[in-house]
């Protein structure tokens, strides 16, 4: 398939509910279709609220739940879905997670691995950090999905191009940062990565950012959903702060015409990168243990 349509779902999650946040889910499912989307993301956290705190183990979802998860599952018949829950495992360890639904099965399960406890921040606090970042194959070519915190990080989004990802999915609940008023300022830099373009150009392939509307604990989120082409173009963009259904038609025959102009992927060199990366964990293990060394003498 070389031509499909990926919609953004930048929705409003009611904190801690589960059975509103599955309606709402189900709603632009039924829009997503009508328009003809084939693949519909939804932001971080989606079936549940980003500041959950002491709530995360009472919304936590089993990947065999049938409540929440079985009837999204039921929905994907109609379209591929991307969404967010917080994951409990075997073990009851709590994950920030996003799954990729198709055809009545989750295919795929990322669970966020950068944690940001810091500032207004505090999943390090309620949850356990995931391992792993890896590409999975979809209806619609090889792609990647990463959580927020994630995207900060440029490994991440390397890892996963390395693996063969052409479309980058970032996921998010951001706040707005920056703003005095929604008249004021229609569109801080900080609403909208910088990192979305900058990955979209470098890895040449298409990213599809989806991040959430809504006020939690008097933190504002800003939305700014978008899709990018390898170009770095905007191919869809949604309004700030507003709930919407953004569609965008993506061609994936534009990726192998972006790397004969632009072959980055041709010529990136994983051997160094795997050397140098070996040398410099060496060096900094090698630099604690001299100062061990010291301390103990």
């Amino acid at each position: 398939m070389s031509s499909f349509k990926i919609g953004l779902a930048q929705i409003k999650p009611i904190l801690g509910d589960l059975e509103a946040n599955l309606q709402i889910h189900l709603n632009y499912v039924a829009r997503a279709v009508a328009e003809g989307v084939q693949l519909l993301i939804f932001p971080e956290l989606s079936l549940t609220g980003y500041y959950l705190k002491d709530l995360v183990p009472s919304v936590a979802l089993r990947l065999n739940d049938q409540t929440y998860l079985g009837r999204l599952l039921n929905a994907s018949r109609g379209l591929d879905l991307v969404v967010g829950f917080v994951e409990e495992d075997q073990r009851h360890r709590f994950y920030i997670a996003s799954g990729y639904v198709s055809g009545g099965k989750i295919l795929h399960v990322h669970r966020k691995v950068y944690l940001p406890t810091y500032g207004i921040y505090q999943d390090g606090r309620f949850f356990a950090a995931g391992n792993s970042f890896e590409s999975m194959n979809s209806s619609f070519g090889r792609m990647g999905i990463l959580i927020c915190e994630d995207a900060w990080h440029m490994s991440s989004a390397y890892l996963l191009w390395l693996e063969g990802a052409d479309i980058l999915v970032i996921v998010n609940a951001m706040p707005a940062y920056g703003f005095v008023s929604q008249d004021e300022v229609q569109a801080p830099p900080e609403l909208s990565p910088r990192f979305n373009q900058v990955y979209a150009e470098l890895l040449t392939c298409f990213v599809a950012y989806c991040n959430r509307v809504g006020v939690e604990d008097g933190i504002t989120f800003g939305g700014g959903s978008v899709v990018l082409s390898p170009r770095a173009e905007v191919l869809a963009q949604a309004p700030y702060f507003e709930e919407a259904l953004v569609v965008a038609e993506v061609d994936l025959d534009e990726i192998p015409r972006v790397r004969q102009q632009l072959p980055l992927l041709r010529d990136e060199k994983l051997d160094v990168t795997l050397r140098e990366m070996t040398r410099i964990q060496l060096k900094g293990h090698q630099s604690l243990a001299l100062a061990r060394e010291v301390r103990e003498h």
